[in-house]
């Protein structure tokens, strides 16, 4: 008995620092999905915000419910394509980070889009049953994405481990993402609220918490969007070096000098942001290319 309860806490053990560390190398994504969860959220009525968020968040419960099983599966029966997957989702990370940063400096495209949000939420002509909706089955296909990530860079971090840890760390992570995202995005959505509300009572500090809320809320979106999206190369760009040998003893031997972490990740995001601006630009050349095919055809 004594034996068996050493076992287990031996597991448990085991489950917690891998579940620490896999919760760490997420949390690029982490922050990318909080800023467009939040952001999907945007123009939805007041009070419809919560409910709008449960949805999203159960539509996230049944993504990982399947992502999970999945990625257990693979491991179990396809461990050679973990590295590859790997490999895979840093690059999407990079190429998703350079994205935003190429759209963030384009003509103010992020303000007509956020324009256009609000347009749609006033418009009397729109349906805010069917933008309701829409904006639903758009947050879970993000979702589905984002989570697709954090499960395959959380099954690298537990590929050698027995298959009951990989079970309780995939589990965990699961949960722990899908709580903690859509729990700070109901809190981000109702800081307004929260603003207006302080706003209107008599007492002067209430009203100036008020005032201090309804500035900060559009403050802190732009805040996650920026370190979301610093993130993504940091851990995108760690991933891709991790996976080539010689960039990885180059960054281990990088992180043993003085201030070697500062130097180690500046390296992961140099990385990130190098390998995001090639895909950026193959994609843009192959669309480019695609859009011509069909006039080369015609002549």
């Amino acid at each position: 008995m004594l034996a068996l309860i050493d076992d287990i806490a031996a597991i448990l053990d085991d489950v917690a620092l891998m579940t620490k560390v896999a919760a760490k190398k997420t949390a690029g994504v982490l922050g990318d999905d909080l800023a467009l969860n939040a952001r999907q959220v945007a123009g939805v009525r007041a009070e419809r915000e919560l409910p709008v968020v449960w949805a999203v968040a159960r539509g996230s419960f049944l993504n990982k419910a399947v992502l999970v099983p999945a990625a257990l599966l693979v491991s179990a029966f396809l461990p050679w394509i973990i590295t590859p997957l790997l490999m895979a989702g840093g690059l999407y990370l990079c190429f998703e980070g350079a994205e935003k940063l190429a759209h963030s400096t384009s003509h103010g495209e992020g303000d007509a889009t956020d324009r256009e949000t609000s347009r749609e939420s006033v418009d009397p002509g729109v349906d805010p049953v069917a933008l309701e909706r829409e904006k639903i089955r758009g947050a879970i296909r993000t979702d589905f994405v984002l989570s697709t990530e954090i499960i395959v860079i959380a099954l690298g971090t537990v590929a050698q481990a027995a298959m009951p840890v990989r079970v309780a760390v995939l589990a965990g992570v699961a949960l722990l993402m899908t709580v903690g995202v859509y729990g700070i995005v109901a809190a981000i959505v109702k800081l307004d609220d929260l603003g207006f509300y302080l706003d209107k009572r008599e007492n002067v500090i209430a009203r100036a918490s008020g005032k201090m809320l309804l500035l900060s809320a559009p403050v802190l979106m732009k805040l996650l969007a920026i370190a979301g999206t610093i993130a993504m190369f940091m851990v995108g760009g760690g991933i891709l070096i991790h996976g080539i040998p010689a960039l990885h003893h180059w960054s281990a031997s990088l992180s043993r000098l003085p201030m070697g972490f500062t130097l180690s990740t500046l390296l992961d995001i140099v990385a990130g942001l190098l390998a995001g601006a090639f895909v950026l630009g193959v994609m843009r050349v192959a669309r480019r290319l695609r859009s011509r095919n069909p006039q080369t055809r015609e002549g």
